[in-house]
């Protein structure tokens, strides 16, 4: 991680809060603004699309830098006077990336605010300078490591390796503020005058501001035509919204039934064509499935899930003639390991996973290679938090059924993924 300039040299160009309007600074700025824009409609054409729609609004009385409720772009003017139009330009890349991601509604009551802050913070400027939209702002938070992840990742590992004097530091190099909905950003109310003119809204404001940058996004895409030099994070979600959402449970037993080999063969010929004087093959069906089922027993997965997901697995076995299923449990190694087929498959139901600690999704691999096991399918039930990488890609078809309410925009980096939604 990068080291935290002394408090003097951040936000060097940080403005002031005025108590007076002042009309030619606003002026000027706006001006800066809308050419920020028009450079991001000619060269970046998905976000210019996204910015048209945010109503531009003066926070000289509240804001030192910038902000978003998803709806208007509050600025501060001597904050934006300072800026080149390239800078501007990634100062407003920095907020729609906010908005879209949804940064700040996925936050809780249990979080740090203002650590949850510097890790939204580090996702969206690595989103920004990766992709070359506009020119980076110095200083700024980022660091090459986090690219890819997600803020509460980047939340969970600042919370373990910085102390309270570096989080304010680090919170000085914000490039803006992020709004919830309160008066100060933190539920705390009005303080000594300063959030004057603050925005302030209801939970019904948030859900509808939610939808309407669904709506946003999706007419972007469309504008734009495809995705193109997006953010990862970003083309998930386009995915999330342009894709049919398909149940986990329908979705694991496609896969299960897609390693079924099926073939042709004269032996029993098809009867339909006996009428013709002809006939053609039927089809031959190979019903000996044979999977491997890995359950991540990391602290994430209930006995409640656990026995879903098996009985759903049971379920779909059971409509084949000959399967064979071997199933254990992993955190940093496997454990736990028992076997299932036609003559013992109901024991599965009484199947429990212990927790564990951390976690080695190549643990599984290991285990599989050392163990000359080579399933036609591998499925892992898992929160999708690896500590290390994902596993062997090359070694067996893959399914990653994925279990986290905290964050819905992980994607392995091969195999076949779904999300685990209670029935309940």
């Amino acid at each position: 991680m990068s080291k935290a300039p002394s408090k003097s040299k951040t936000r060097k160009n940080g403005g002031r809060l005025k108590e007076v309007f002042d009309p030619v600074a606003d002026a000027k700025a706006r001006e800066k603004i809308l050419s920020a824009r028009v450079s991001l409609v000619l060269n970046h054409g998905f976000f210019g699309n996204l910015a048209m729609r945010l109503k531009l609004e003066n926070g000289d009385t509240w804001c030192e830098t910038a902000a978003t409720d998803g709806r208007k772009f509050y600025y501060n003017t001597e904050f934006i006077n300072a800026m080149t139009v390239g800078e501007m330009m990634f100062l407003f890349c920095h907020e729609l990336l906010h908005a879209a991601y949804d940064h700040v509604g996925r936050t809780t009551r249990e979080h740090n605010r203002k650590l949850a802050n510097i890790a939204m913070d580090y996702v969206v400027n690595s989103d920004l300078i990766k992709h070359g939209l506009g020119t980076k702002i110095n200083p700024c938070l980022y660091d090459k490591k986090y690219d890819g992840w997600s803020w509460e990742q980047v939340y969970d590992e600042l919370r373990k390796t910085v102390k309270e004097i570096t989080i304010d530091e680090l919170a000085e190099m914000l490039l803006d503020e992020h709004l919830d909905g309160s008066k100060d950003g933190n539920g705390e109310g009005d303080k000594d005058g300063k959030g004057k003119g603050r925005p302030s809204l209801s939970d019904k404001d948030r859900q509808e501001i939610r939808d309407e940058i669904k709506e946003a996004l999706l007419a972007a895409h469309a504008a734009t035509g495809n995705a193109g030099n997006l953010p990862s994070g970003l083309k998930r979600i386009i995915g999330e919204l342009t894709e049919p959402q398909i149940n986990w449970k329908d979705f694991l037993n496609q896969q299960i039934q897609s390693t079924i080999k099926n073939d042709y063969t004269y032996a029993i010929p098809a009867r339909k064509n006996f009428a013709n004087g002809f006939s053609l093959p039927s089809m031959k069906r190979d019903e000996a499935i044979d999977v491997c089922i890995g359950i991540d027993t990391s602290g994430s997965i209930s006995q409640k899930q656990l026995k879903e997901f098996v009985s759903e697995v049971v379920g779909i076995m059971a409509s084949y003639d000959d399967y064979k299923i071997r199933m254990w449990c992993f955190d940093t190694h496997t454990y736990q390991h028992a076997e299932y087929d036609p003559t013992n498959g109901h024991e599965i139901h009484e199947y429990e996973a212990p927790g564990g600690g951390g976690t080695d999704f190549m643990a599984n691999w290991e285990y599989m290679k050392a163990n000359d096991i080579e399933p036609k399918m591998f499925i892992m039930f898992t929160d999708g938090e690896p500590f290390g990488n994902w596993g062997d890609e090359n070694y067996c078809e893959t399914v990653f059924i994925i279990n986290n309410p905290h964050n819905k925009n992980i994607r392995p980096p091969f195999g076949v993924s779904a999300y685990y939604e209670s029935v309940s």
